[in-house]
């Protein structure tokens, strides 16, 4: 039986998370034993890490790290190293906020032998047209630097074999922001078998929005730097 990994990144979720990990937590059924759902939480200031605690409880295959990065890029390179050494076969990564939904999973899950990336799709997008706007720029960039068309580069819905997330992360530093967008190029630019499924993408659930417009631009201009750096390694 395939091992699944479901890695999701948290910070200051109170709000959410206890909602978010019993949902997701359900996908494993049926799954290897050995599958795991696994949340990075460092920095929390609020119940979040307690709540997470808690569950452990009646969520025995829920595992919680803490040694990684507050911001939300190290978490994920964090989570996506830690499936590998830990053996998963595939990783399947969503975030803490309640904007996903498990129900939409099987669908990937049954896609996954003959791709070894399945990546959603956010054609309509809860969180508001800045954001949705933001995400038109990426893609525009990505096909100006790397000549790759893909319609979603950062969506947080995405299957992907292990062996081949293993391939392109150590290219990474672990403190890198935006590690989802170039797991996405790397799969698109060394065309590797991938394809994408349009997924549902709420408003967040519940809390406060950590990374806010200021922060993305500030963010963007840094990722045009690290395109420019990436590239050239490629």
């Amino acid at each position: 039986m395939d091992i699944l990994y479901v890695v999701m990144p948290a910070y200051n979720e109170e709000d959410n998370i206890e909602g978010v990990v019993t949902s997701w937590y359900k996908v494993l059924a049926g799954k290897a034993p050995e599958s795991r759902l696994v949340v990075a939480d460092a920095g929390s200031v609020d119940r979040t890490h307690k709540i997470l605690e808690d569950l452990k409880v009646t969520c025995p295959q829920l595992e919680i790290i803490s040694d990684t990065g507050k911001q939300h890029g190290p978490k994920v390179i964090a989570l996506y190293d830690y499936a590998i050494k830990n053996g998963a076969d595939y990783i399947f990564q969503t975030d803490s906020d309640g904007q996903t939904l498990p129900e939409e999973f099987d669908a990937f899950w049954g896609l996954r032998n003959g791709y070894k990336g399945i990546f959603g799709h956010r054609a309509v997008r809860g969180d508001g047209k800045s954001r949705a706007f933001v995400e038109k720029v990426v893609c525009f960039l990505l096909k100006c630097y790397f000549k790759v068309d893909v319609p979603d580069a950062n969506a947080p819905f995405r299957l992907m074999r292990a062996d081949t997330v293993a391939r392109y992360l150590p290219r990474l530093d672990k403190d890198y922001n935006l590690p989802n967008i170039m797991m996405t190029t790397y799969f698109a630019y060394y065309k590797e078998d991938m394809t994408f499924k349009e997924v549902t993408f709420r408003p967040r659930q519940g809390g406060k929005n950590s990374i806010n417009i200021p922060r993305i631009v500030k963010i963007g201009w840094k990722a045009l730097k690290d395109f420019r750096r990436l590239r050239k390694a490629m």
